[in-house]
């Protein structure tokens, strides 16, 4: 989401980003080494880019091909600060809303702490995963943790998007430098050819990205979400020929109140729609509240499922990488 009248305070901003990019290069500050190798999931985007859903396919991916794997997360808009094991019947105040989605989806452990270090130290102290390969979820910015390989997404609306907090880049794209291997929408043409002018030297990784939701679902629904580009979300559903009657638009990460579903409710109603959609990440943050929805219509989900174009390809160089980092430690 673009916010252009605070594009004045953005030269603050990259100033702060400079500085602590320069901490982190000179040494200034402390870097972590876990035990276990960590393969970072992240963009230079702070939302909507498909971390999530990268998460959780490359977690099934490895756990197909036989690793043990753990997920470290932050668990950002939680109440809590305690370093947890995400229990995945639980609710996203405790845990997060993406830490409980990916504990749910992916069904490896998920631990969740303000200093992902420490998740990990005790995933290792605790083998919660057997002998593992720690994902470090949202984690190209939290330099702080050495990793074996640092994957990045990136997308065309990145190219035309600004950073924080006009826009919605956490670093300029440069910074896409430092990362080991960069995962591109198989269609995503613009974004394609800027790589290809910029001769970068990273492995591009191709993946194919789809919504799906129950064959159940009425064509005629109300649909709401809070996260960063509602828009996809919207966009997905039309495209696949859902009549969206009504909608509504949430801050991301937003917490639902009593009076949220209220109106979501009465919005339903007034529109004529059959059901409600809303995103994976919604429904866990509705939690209990989802009940007083399906009073009034039934509640539908959209999920965003991620395919790699070589799978192989990134098992193997996973493997790789791991192999070596063991090897050093």
């Amino acid at each position: 989401m673009r916010r252009p009248w605070l594009a004045p305070l953005v030269p603050v901003y990259a100033a702060g980003w400079l500085l602590r990019a320069m901490a982190l290069q000179h040494g200034w500050v402390r870097r972590q080494r876990l035990r276990w190798p960590v393969i970072s999931v992240g963009s230079v985007s702070a939302g909507g880019a498909g971390k999530t859903p990268l998460t959780i396919a490359l977690a099934r991916l490895l756990v197909a091909h036989g690793m043990a794997v753990d997920v470290l997360s932050r668990g950002y808009g939680r109440k809590s600060r305690e370093t947890l094991l995400v229990d995945a019947s639980g609710d996203a105040e405790t845990f997060g809303d993406e830490p409980l989605l990916i504990a749910r989806e992916s069904g490896v452990p998920v631990l969740v702490a303000t200093q992902r270090w420490k998740a990990g130290d005790i995933a290792e102290q605790q083998a919660v995963s057997g002998c593992a390969v720690h994902l470090l979820d949202d984690g190209f910015q939290h330099r702080q943790l050495h990793r074996a390989l640092d994957i990045a997404m990136v997308s065309a609306e990145d190219l035309c998007d600004h950073l924080l907090p006009a826009g919605n880049l956490r670093e300029p794209l440069r910074a896409l430098q430092r990362a080991d291997a960069l995962l591109v929408r198989d269609d995503d043409e613009q974004m394609l050819t800027w790589l290809a002018r910029q001769k970068i030297r990273q492995t591009i990784w191709r993946y194919h990205r789809q919504m799906q939701w129950p064959t159940a679902m009425p064509r005629k629904v109300f649909a709401f979400c809070g996260i960063a580009r509602p828009e996809a979300f919207l966009r997905g559903l039309r495209a696949g020929g859902v009549e969206i009657a009504g909608e509504r638009v949430l801050r991301d990460h937003q917490t639902y109140a009593e009076q949220d579903v209220a109106r979501l409710c009465k919005e339903l109603q007034q529109c004529g729609a059959h059901a409600f959609v809303t995103t994976t990440k919604d429904l866990a943050r509705l939690g209990n509240r989802a009940d007083a929805l399906r009073q009034v219509a039934p509640v539908f989900c959209a999920e965003v499922i991620l395919q790699f174009a070589d799978a192989v390809a990134v098992v193997e160089r996973i493997r790789t990488v791991c192999a070596e980092a063991r090897g050093q430690v």
